[in-house]
């Protein structure tokens, strides 16, 4: 596929998809469930974000919930029905798995924006802190309540942290604090924080609109940098980032930008 292609997006139950030119909003659409994370839910998530990933052409990925909601967590019937299981390792496996759709969605090239009303608990207080860009209304109520049922917030444990810090992952985790809006920016979960639905959409209008001014191919390789830089040797990440650098300034992004900037006029991909 090339970076040029537009992608198809898959058939989807559990998911809405809406395309509007570079933007893909994606809908949790559970809301009797109160969008509760079912296991074809993640699958059909894992599947849409691989088939978008190298099209270059969509730029944005709008994550929220339909009816209100963002997401309420785990759907506790698939975990009840997991403890018919004996087999450690089948539980193991199946609880791994979210974690490698946090690491694609965390690291998915396009930007990724997470809009949150109502309340994100558990996972989706989890998924909330690998967006880019996280935007929350003042009445949203955030929890992880793992502990409360009996279990680890296992896989999201990394990414939370690394959001919010150990010092305040743990009594977050420890304790199942209960906060909203407000607290959840305090935290750095969330990057700001609207009145209403409203101004939540306004807001997200306002993110798109800067990201409009940012190169597609740029934001892709910036992002890699980011992760890279925390996985690699410090020298070894600069090389990476170099690369990366010559790989952008030479491709006709690249040179496109140049001649936009010393011609003074928007560049192409800002329309």
């Amino acid at each position: 596929m090339s970076d040029l292609s537009k992608s198809i997006l898959p058939a989807t139950q559990s998911l809405l998809l809406e395309r509007n030119d570079s933007v893909l909003k994606i809908w949790f659409n559970r809301p009797e469930a109160k969008n509760a994370l079912s296991a074809e839910m993640t699958e059909e998530l894992n599947t849409v974000l691989d088939a978008v990933s190298d099209d270059r052409s969509l730029r944005t990925i709008v994550l929220r919930g339909a009816g209100g909601v963002f997401c309420a967590g785990g759907d506790i019937k698939g975990f009840k029905s997991g403890m018919q299981a004996t087999d450690a390792s089948e539980v193991a496996a199946s609880n791994r798995s979210f974690g490698d759709l946090m690491i694609k969605l965390n690291e998915q090239p396009q930007v990724v924006i997470i809009l949150v009303e109502g309340a994100a608990i558990g996972g989706g207080l989890g998924l909330a802190c690998v967006a880019d860009v996280t935007l929350v209304t003042a009445d949203a109520r955030f929890r992880l309540s793992e502990t409360s049922l009996g279990i680890p917030p296992a896989q999201i444990a990394p990414f939370v942290t690394e959001r919010v810090g150990l010092t305040q992952a743990r009594r977050l985790m420890l304790t199942g604090a209960r906060f909203k809006g407000e607290e959840a920016v305090s935290l750095g979960i969330a990057h700001g924080v609207a009145a209403d639905t409203a101004d939540l959409e306004a807001q997200c209008e306002t993110i798109l609109s800067h990201i409009k001014a940012c190169a597609p191919g740029a934001n892709a390789v910036t992002k890699s940098i980011l992760f890279e830089s925390l996985r690699r040797p410090r020298a070894e990440a600069l090389d990476f980032a170099s690369a990366g650098f010559a790989q952008c300034m030479l491709s006709p992004e690249g040179l496109e930008g140049v001649a936009a900037f010393v011609e003074k006029r928007p560049a192409s991909w800002n329309k």
